[in-house]
């Protein structure tokens, strides 16, 4: 298994960026008769941590999970990275390739 950490190209400064999950998501709840204290954390999962690049990035993000889907899986890292995890070396270069091919120079694989 290889894991490759994925890059998009950023709207406004053009250089590659990558989301980072630094903390769980927080959920909380309000009732209309009571006071919840419960929060609890959520910890994004794949596909959502890169769905919030939408904006970001200068591709559409779906678009993206689309052409991964097709050759890899998503991951997310333990500190948080947003990953690619791909069974062999032909796999990462078929996926960078097709990634060249609809995205041009926007999107990119880093080790």
């Amino acid at each position: 298994m290889i894991r490759m950490r994925l890059f998009g190209r950023c709207r406004i400064y053009h250089n590659p960026v990558s989301p980072v999950l630094k903390q769980p998501a927080q959920v909380g709840w309000d009732a209309w008769f009571r006071t919840i204290e419960l929060v609890t954390p959520h910890r994004l999962k794949c596909k959502e941590l890169l769905m919030r690049t939408r904006g970001w990035w200068t591709v559409e993000p779906s678009e993206v999970a689309t052409i991964i889907e097709a050759h890899g899986r998503l991951a997310v890292g333990e500190r948080g990275e947003l990953l690619v995890e791909l069974s062999d070396q032909k796999a990462v270069e078929e996926l960078s390739s097709m990634l060249s091919k609809h995205c041009g120079e926007q999107v990119f694989l880093s080790p």
